[in-house]
């Protein structure tokens, strides 16, 4: 299955594996299982994409989503206040997820080795289990260049890093949470000239949130670059979308963004419109492929899509009162 999911290549194929994977979880996975209990909804009833059932993410939080019997190899959690309950994704095949997002890196920006990494991920370094750490930590490695790395609170180091760069004219990767980029901007202005700037989100409680486009004003300016590129990932999926400027996203072949009806949640609506995101990604084979976020998005005609928000608690209405 490893295989046919990473050659997907028309939409036609999309559909047939992702119906295959539908029926494949509803037979193997107890907790997804028991949700299309719930809703009345088994593979008899599934005849396309827009039939298929999406598990409210909140289930990674309290229940072990898998679709397989094998070992388990890692688990990622996600990052929380004190006290609060994060995801579990447990990840019993590693290979899927270092395919996922090595073949979805080339999709988007070509061969890694071209590229320093400059990692600028502080609080995800400072917990364990974050797979985003994984992921960029790979991404370093397969470089094999010796001038990419982690950077934590050594932003002159950094500083230092970015300006010897430029003037070598390297091709370089900066990817970091919003917070951290908006700290290295407010201690030294550059002008970059072959640096790709990437914001992972939020600012995680250690600065006040902006809008989007406040905040990529702000970055553009700083770096000195015409536009700032976002990664779309979390937890609980194994593949991640991208933003080459302007927050609008664009996902790999072997995954989808649908959006539902904020006041249905098992309504999936017409592009354009603004609803909660739901999420296909294939590459979550052995876990669950189908999942419902909290965010608030619009999905376009050539299938990109951009975040617009997130639903608070008050606002979950459908999705929450499924939550076992």
């Amino acid at each position: 299955m490893q295989n046919t999911i990473f050659n997907i290549k028309t939409e036609q194929e999309f559909t047939k594996v992702t119906l295959d994977i539908f029926k494949h979880q509803f037979k193997n996975n107890r907790v997804y299982r028991s949700f299309c209990d719930l809703l009345y909804k088994h593979p008899a009833d599934v005849s396309c994409i827009e039939d298929i059932p999406f598990l409210p993410i909140q289930f990674f939080k309290s229940k072990k989503v898998l679709s397989s019997l094998d070992e388990v190899n890692e688990i990622f959690t996600s990052s929380g206040t004190t006290g609060s309950i994060t995801s579990k994704h447990y990840v019993t095949n590693i290979s899927l997820y270092q395919e996922s997002y090595l073949k979805g890196f080339a999709h988007f920006y070509g061969n890694i080795e071209e590229y320093i990494v400059l990692a600028l991920l502080p609080n995800y370094l400072e917990r364990k289990g974050s797979s985003l750490v994984f992921m960029v930590d790979d991404l370093i490695k397969k470089t094999k260049n010796p001038e990419s790395g982690f950077y934590l609170n050594n932003l002159d180091e950094l500083a230092k890093k970015l300006y010897f760069l430029n003037q070598k004219n390297q091709k370089v990767l900066l990817i970091g949470v919003s917070f951290a980029l908006l700290d290295l901007v407010e201690k030294q202005n550059f002008t970059l000239n072959n640096t790709t700037i990437m914001e992972t989100g939020g600012m995680k409680g250690r600065r006040k949130e902006l809008i989007r486009d406040e905040l990529h004003k702000i970055l553009t300016d700083g770096f000195g670059v015409t536009k700032i590129h976002s990664e779309y990932g979390m937890t609980e999926l194994l593949s991640q979308a991208y933003s080459k400027g302007n927050g609008i996203f664009e996902t790999p072949p072997w995954m989808k963004i649908l959006t539902r009806d904020t006041e249905d949640a098992l309504s999936i609506q017409q592009t354009g419109k603004t609803g909660g995101i739901n999420v296909i990604d294939l590459a979550n084979y052995n876990s669950c492929s189908f999942i419902a976020t909290q965010d608030l998005g619009k999905v376009y005609q050539n299938n990109t899509f951009e975040i617009i928000g997130r639903f608070d608690n008050s606002d979950l209405r459908g999705c929450n009162l499924m939550v076992l």
